[in-house]
């Protein structure tokens, strides 16, 4: 994991879960805890339980109960108060097997650029017949995912985070939570499963796409063209062509008016270069090529990439495209 994956991780692990997260000490416990890993099991050491604001309310009107039970000597007061508090602590029991046992596998993941949104997806798996409803997942406390597993051996949930910055990401440890069945404790887990992903850098449009250059005859493609200096053949004459490409010679043995033909070889491949923006910062540049590298995908050219210590041939289609912006992604990155 480079330093600003693992920078990205604990912001978003903050934003979660408040200031103490950015804890040091707290961070090197929980991966002691729960090592990241690309498939997790969840049994007690992984699942933390507490009451909700609503549980507490519960607990204290139980706890009042019972006191007027006690002060009135009133035994149907007693029977309700022990009533609700064996509903409490089943209520706990069922809510954190609601989360034990649980599986969490990393699936696919798919690349952004800088500054959107990038997909991960988690696949959930539970074993036998026990059933795991109301489940929510994600980094976001305000877009969180949901998932039931009740039919259905597993199911996947998508989850996406916004990437800040280009490179290898990892979002670091997502939120596991859940309320159910009554909503009186919340059960919950911090799971990292090691998952990264590719972000590009953000486009920036960079102005007019270089054009073609010239080039041999094994790379590029023929175009005739008058001022070329290859002679190419000849074909009759046509009134208008210049005097100065008559085959007189041709004509001494032929008597046949013919005209000098000329052709050069231009090279319809795209070289995306670093030096086509001289005096940017790297970052900018990056954006740059990266845009032109999306405008030419778009009109199926075939296009180059050349970066300091960096080559890659030209080619096209969607393989291309997504080789050549991942060079960008990791250019300079440890």
């Amino acid at each position: 994991m480079t330093d600003a994956s693992q920078h990205d991780g604990d912001n978003n692990l903050a934003e979660v879960f408040g200031e103490s997260v950015r804890s040091e000490r707290f961070n090197r416990w929980l991966n002691r805890r729960m090592p990241p890993a690309n498939s997790i099991t969840l049994n007690q050491r992984k699942v933390f339980i507490l009451p909700t604001k609503q549980g507490l309310i519960f607990a204290l009107l139980v706890s009042a109960m019972v006191m007027a039970g006690i002060n009135y000597q009133n035994s149907l007061v007693f029977a309700l108060a022990f009533l609700l508090a064996s509903l409490f602590m089943v209520a706990m029991l069922h809510t954190y097997r609601n989360l034990s046992g649980l599986t969490l596998v990393a699936g696919s993941t798919r690349p952004a650029f800088a500054d959107e949104e990038a997909e991960f997806t988690i696949v959930l798996k539970r074993l036998g017949d026990r059933t795991y409803e109301s489940l929510q997942l994600g980094w976001n406390p305000g877009f969180m995912g949901n998932a039931n597993l009740i039919e259905d051996e597993e199911a996947r949930v998508r989850l996406f985070v916004k990437a800040k910055r280009r490179g290898r990401y990892n979002p670091g440890r997502f939120l596991l939570q859940t309320f159910y069945p009554l909503g009186l404790f919340r059960a919950w887990s911090w799971i990292d499963l090691d998952m990264h992903t590719i972000v590009y850098p953000r486009p920036i449009a960079g102005g007019e796409i270089p054009s073609t250059t010239a080039t041999s005859h094994e790379e590029g493609e023929l175009i005739l063209r008058d001022g070329a200096e290859d002679f190419y053949g000849l074909r009759e004459y046509q009134p208008g062509d210049a005097i100065r490409h008559i085959a007189w010679r041709a004509y001494a043995r032929s008597e046949t008016l013919m005209t000098k033909q000329f052709a050069a070889y231009a090279d319809r491949r795209v070289w995306l270069e670093w030096d086509h923006f001289p005096g940017m910062d790297r970052e900018s540049r990056l954006s740059r090529l990266c845009y032109w590298v999306l405008q030419l995908n778009s009109r199926n050219d075939e296009y180059g990439l050349r970066l300091p210590g960096v080559e890659v041939q030209p080619g096209r289609g969607e393989a291309h495209r997504d080789a050549v912006l991942k060079t960008l992604a990791l250019f300079e990155i440890d």
